[in-house]
Parts: structure tokens; sequence; C-alpha cells
């Protein structure tokens, strides 16, 4: 029965501070009491933890997202994480990839041209799946983990204690509005100066007393709370510092990651510019009209560069049409809208006759079609012909 008794007291006690603090921000948001305000310093603490917290939860939730784009796959390594068990391996999007190639190589024959560049180019989309696989798994542990503790331990201890300051604070308030009230009122009562009142000016002097008391108690509640919370908003410097170590351990996972698949291209670059035919690359380079990649170092550096259109001339052909004396035949190799009327519209693969005039800007020829003229842009639209 004391227990009881206990527990409906404590209730009560409890039911009547949550009364107390929720009238007082009610009244502080309506302007009808004061707010005792936190000093500089801790409201500026309070700011940086807050922005913190947001972007460390933005950048952890990006990056998961970078490094799992699938949101299913996702979803279900948050459930096995919650339930502290170990998720299932899965074959990652290039390790598929290279298997269905591998398959598809072996079926079309290993001997074939075709059957042998789909083997090779699987193998290479496993190992750069392999590094992926290695890549998540750096991050998770070296990045992600630590920006997670954050916020699921750091950041709830400090909004836990900033919810008892902002409780404490209320209380204070509160106690100093009672005050305030029963100050007012024994002024009152003492200015009234009656022999009956006499009783009511000693009941009010001993709530003044009482409120006085109250104030005292819950101000030296708020300061301890308040250096409490100083304190460990004090630590968010130090996580930054810690955040910006495992910054640099995701970006040297990173750049591991990228370095073994550029080198893993290189290699396959290399295997299969051995094995096509030459003559199939001929065909390839004459059915596109695009240069092959092999072909893309001997024109890197030359004066013959791609523009708009990110077509690259040999330096040959360029000099030809540029360097020639009178007019010349040249074939159009991509559809080219004038951009003005001093312009001329070109199609692919026709032939115009074109030369040079003095003053003209060298990037550019005169070009004819009939009785139609205009500039024609030689770097990305035309080849010398021979007619």
């Amino acid at each position: 029965m004391n227990i009881m008794d206990f527990n409906v007291k404590k209730l009560a006690a409890d039911a009547g501070t949550f009364l107390s603090r929720a009238v007082q921000f009610t009244e502080e948001k309506l302007g009808q009491a004061e707010k005792t305000e936190l000093d500089a310093h801790l409201e500026n603490l309070l700011s940086k933890a807050e922005c913190t917290k947001i972007w460390t939860e933005k950048i952890m939730k990006q990056t998961e997202v970078l490094l799992q784009p699938n949101p299913n796959a996702r979803i279900e390594e948050f459930v096995y994480e919650k339930l502290d068990r170990k998720a299932p391996s899965r074959v990652n999007n290039p390790e598929l990839l290279g298997q269905y190639m591998i398959d598809a190589g072996t079926e079309f024959g290993p001997g074939t041209a075709y059957g042998n560049a789909l083997i090779k180019c699987g193998e290479t989309q496993k190992r750069i799946g392999t590094a992926d696989r290695e890549l998540i798994q750096t991050s998770a542990l070296n990045f992600l983990t630590p920006l997670r503790n954050f916020i699921e331990g750091d950041y709830k201890t400090i909004a836990k204690e900033r919810k008892l300051l902002q409780n404490k604070r209320l209380d204070l308030d509160a106690a100093k509005t009672r005050l305030k009230k029963a100050k007012t009122a024994e002024t009152k009562s003492s200015q009234l100066n009656s022999a009956r009142l006499e009783g009511d000016n000693m009941i009010w002097a001993e709530e003044v007393t009482k409120a006085e008391q109250e104030v005292r108690i819950t101000q030296s509640e708020f300061d301890r709370q308040a250096e409490i919370t100083r304190l460990l908003l004090e630590g968010i410097s130090s996580t930054h510092a810690h955040h910006l170590r495992c910054l640099n351990d995701f970006v040297e996972a990173q750049m591991t990651y990228y370095a073994q698949c550029y080198q893993y291209m290189l290699d396959l670059q290399k295997q299969l510019g051995s094995s096509f035919p030459s003559n199939y690359l001929c065909n390839n380079n004459h059915n596109s009209g695009t240069p092959m990649p092999s072909a893309l170092p001997n024109v890197v550096g030359s004066s013959a560069m791609a523009s708009t259109s990110g077509l690259v001339i040999t330096s040959p052909n360029i000099s030809d049409l540029k360097e020639s004396s009178g007019s010349r035949k040249a074939r159009v190799l991509y559809d080219y809208d004038a951009a003005n009327s001093t312009e001329l519209s070109l199609l692919a693969d026709e032939v115009i006759t074109v030369f040079s005039i003095i003053g003209m800007d060298s990037d550019w020829l005169m070009g004819e079609r009939g009785n139609q003229k205009g500039k024609a842009y030689y770097l990305t639209s035309l080849e010398n012909c021979h007619l």
C-alpha cells in the first residue's frame, strides 16, 4: 500500500511538472511569458551539432546509394544489420555481366574472334566486380560505420541532454513566473494595509520565500545541465576531425578501385587489339566513318582535334585541303546545319568544291555546291577527296 501511495504521488508530481512546462512553453510561444535565453556560445554549439547531424545523414545515405544503387538490396542489408545477421552474398552487376559474356563467348566458340573477345571481356568484368565488392566493404567499414555511429550514438546522447536542458529551462522560467506573481500579490496585499489582511500578507510572504527557493534550485539545475550539454557539444570538433580521417580513407579506397579498373581495362584493350583481325578493323572504320580507339594515339596532340561534333580528322587530309592552291573537291563527313546565312549547310557523303580566301578564319574554307556558296568548317565536316 505504501509503494502504491508513493507511485501515485510520484505520478501526480510528474504530471504537475509536465503541465507546468506545457503552460510555460505555450505562454512563451504566445509572447505572454519571459524566456531565459542561452548564452551565444552554447547556441552556436547547438547549431553546429544540428548542422553536423543533418549533413552527416545526407552524406551517409547518398554514399550508400553510390555503393549500392539497388534500393531493394539496401533494404535487405538494413534488415540483416538490425537482426545482427550477415547478409547473404550476392552477385553484383559487373560479375553478372561478366558471366553472361563468358557464357555467350563459350557458345559462339572460343576460337572465333567474337567469342574470344567476349570471354576476355567477361573475365575483366568479373575482376571489376571483385574490385567493386572490395570498395563496398572497405568504405562501409572505414567511412559509413563511423558516420552511423555518430548519428545513432553520440548525437542521440546530445539530443537527450539537449531535451533535458530545455526542460530545465522551462522549469526555471516557470519558477520565475510564479515568483513574479507572488511578489505582485504581496505588494498589492501590503498596499491595502488592513489588519484584516495581515494574515494574507504573511501567506504571500511565505509564498514569495518558497518561490525564491524554487528559483534558486531550478537555476542551479539549469546551470548544471547547461554545463553538461556544453561539454558534450564541444566534442563536435573532435567528431569533425575523426570524420576527416574517415573521409581520407574513403578517398583512398576509391582511388584504389578506379586505379584497378583502369589497369584492368588497359590490359583488356591490349588483348583485344592483338586479337582483332586487321581487315575487320578497316571495314569497321569505313562503315562507321569514325576512328577506332586504336587510332586515337596517332592524332592526340596534333592540330586536328575534334570540335563541336567530336570528329577527329588526321593531319594529312587537312593539310591537303588547306594548303592546296585553287579549288579542290572534298567529301562531307557529317550533316551540318548552317548557323547563319554566311555558312553552307552540308549533307553527309556529298562532294563539294572548296577553296580558301585570304583573311578567312583558319578553321574555315569556302564551299560551293551548284549555285550555293558559303563557309564550311573543314575540321569537323570535310575530308580530302581524290576524284
